[in-house]
């Protein structure tokens, strides 16, 4: 990757001389108690990629909505290529010569490329001749910024990676000479993410500006030329980004020393403690999300499930919580038992009887009552559990208090208050209180659905510890995860999923990103890694 990063900044022109393509000075603003940005300021040079980084909560995103004028500044200025510029609203914005991509697109899916494209640009009433002029323009920006996409394709046939780049047509159509991509590599795959960053170096090099905002390090470090990192809604640094490391970016957002890979020994693996065999899951609308999956998880190992989502990994967890949706078909064993994959007895508490614990990937939806208190939360699904059951046929609220309470101070949940309703805890927290609840009843099978989504870089790090530690207790693992990097970083083995089928099955030491990133779009491979 060093290769790539220093090919692509070789490649490039140095910037033009002159004022910064972006100016912000002394940017504020609150959303009543809650000061989410407090006296910014940065500037960043024309022809140059810029790297925005920060924690949950950082104040990134208001930041760059009050750029774009989505939200006004209660305070400051911005100033575009050395002007003073109002920006009240995203008209404005576009006026400017700023776009930008947002991490869920804007698009109309039965709408073609073109009619995308153009939709609140056209050129008066007609739209016949708005159209002939766009296909032309369309087919000139395509060329020159390696955006190669069918103008006459339906949005919804497109691939995610095909759909982003419609979005920054959309925004060269209207003229931007400013980039703000927001998460832009989310939901791509390796190869796709690789497209992405050729598309930025070519921008570049027709003297774009562009403003990345990722958590990904390993990108900041692979395609920006500065970065700077806000940490509780200021800015902490601006730094070359040849002159830092993933290591000092990440204590610059944290505030303290951080591993971004956690120590994990070797695998042990017992006991087989679940096996699937020809797992099949059809949806209401007769669609097939599960095709004939057949996996193993023994004892003290984590099996890592990689995959773009959307290609059978939450139906797989759905099935294995015990909630699954839709004609389901298969076996299932834990330690040996067979438990119903559907139907009568397929029930979250059957599965919890027998030892399976479940992180859902929505936590919000599925895992937390965001009304209810943190120790309600906590005693959700277990509410039955003898610990907790006072004489009768009801529970010791005093006795889920003070379990809520000792798993809030061992998982260092803030603030540790189990009064609090969930809903008042940062993303980061709500999920530690989900792993707690699981995690603490000694599971001999975890099912975790992206264990770090929405989650601070600090918090990422405690996750990952806990997760290895239940491994090494003797506890079978699941990880469903779209971020390669943790699935390589955790797992013992890899199972890629695409189109509700197991690709292929890897060892981390034996494969790389490439390789998966193959598995991940369809592309059977029998080589192993390159």
């Amino acid at each position: 990757m060093a290769s790539a990063t220093d090919t692509g900044r070789q490649a490039t022109a140095a910037p033009a001389a002159g004022p910064p393509a972006i100016e912000l000075r002394g940017i504020s603003k609150s959303f009543g108690a809650v000061q989410a940005n407090r006296d910014i300021s940065i500037r960043v040079r024309p022809g140059t990629i810029h790297g925005i980084v920060g924690e949950n909560g950082a104040g990134k995103s208001t930041l760059m909505s009050i750029l774009y004028g989505f939200y006004r500044a209660d305070a400051g200025e911005i100033l575009i290529d050395g002007r003073p510029t109002e920006i009240p609203d995203s008209q404005a914005a576009i006026r400017a010569g700023i776009g930008m991509v947002f991490q869920h697109f804007k698009l109309v899916p039965n709408f073609s490329v073109l009619e995308n494209v153009i939709l609140g640009a056209e050129d008066g009433a007609l739209l016949r001749p708005s159209l002939a002029k766009a296909r032309k323009t369309l087919a000139d920006l395509a060329r020159d910024y390696d955006l190669d996409v069918d103008p006459e394709a339906l949005v919804e046939e497109l691939s995610v990676g095909h759909q982003q780049r419609v979005e920054i047509l959309k925004a060269l159509y209207r003229h931007a000479d400013i980039l703000i991509l927001d998460e832009p590599t989310g939901v791509l795959t390796p190869d796709e993410a690789d497209h992405l960053f050729r598309i930025l170096r070519g921008l570049k090099a027709q003297g774009k500006t562009i403003l990345l905002i990722t958590h990904k390090l390993r990108e900041i470090m692979e395609i920006t030329d500065e970065v700077s990192v806000m940490r509780r809604g200021e800015i902490v640094a601006t730094v070359t980004t040849a002159k830092t490391s993933p290591e000092q970016l990440a204590e610059l957002m944290v505030g303290r020393k951080v591993l971004l890979h956690v120590p994990k020994g070797s695998a042990h693996p017992g006991r087989e403690v679940l096996r699937i065999e020809d797992l099949r899951v059809t949806d209401a609308q007769g669609v097939a999300r599960l095709k004939g999956v057949s996996l193993t998880i023994r004892a003290g190992e984590i099996l890592g499930i990689a995959g773009v989502a959307g290609n059978g990994q939450s139906e797989l967890l759905q099935v294995l919580g015990g909630f699954a949706r839709g004609r389901v078909s298969g076996t299932i064993a834990v330690d040996g038992q067979q438990i119903p994959a559907a139907g009568k007895g397929a029930t979250g508490q059957t599965r919890r009887q027998i030892g399976i614990a479940h992180v859902p990937e929505d936590r919000h939806h599925l895992g937390l009552i965001l009304d209810f208190t943190a120790w309600e939360n906590v005693a959700f699904g277990y509410q039955a559990a003898p610990d907790y059951q006072a004489h009768g046929l009801f529970m010791d609220n005093d006795a889920i208090l003070r379990d809520t309470r000792g798993k809030m101070d061992r998982f260092d949940v803030r603030p540790p208050d189990p009064m609090l309703p969930a809903k008042s805890f940062s993303g980061g927290n709500q999920q530690k209180i989900v792993l707690a609840r699981e995690i603490e009843r000694n599971p001999v099978l975890l099912l975790v659905g992206q264990p770090t989504r929405g989650v601070d870089i600090g918090a990422i790090e405690f996750i990952h510890r806990r997760i290895v530690a239940l491994r090494d207790a003797g506890a079978a693992v699941l990880l469903v995860s779209v971020e390669l990097d943790e699935i390589l970083s955790l797992s013992d083995r890899i199972a890629v999923m695409f189109d509700g089928q197991i690709m292929g099955e890897r060892l981390p030491a034996e494969t790389n990103e490439r390789e998966l990133g193959l598995l991940m779009a369809g592309v059977a491979s029998t080589a192993g890694a390159a």
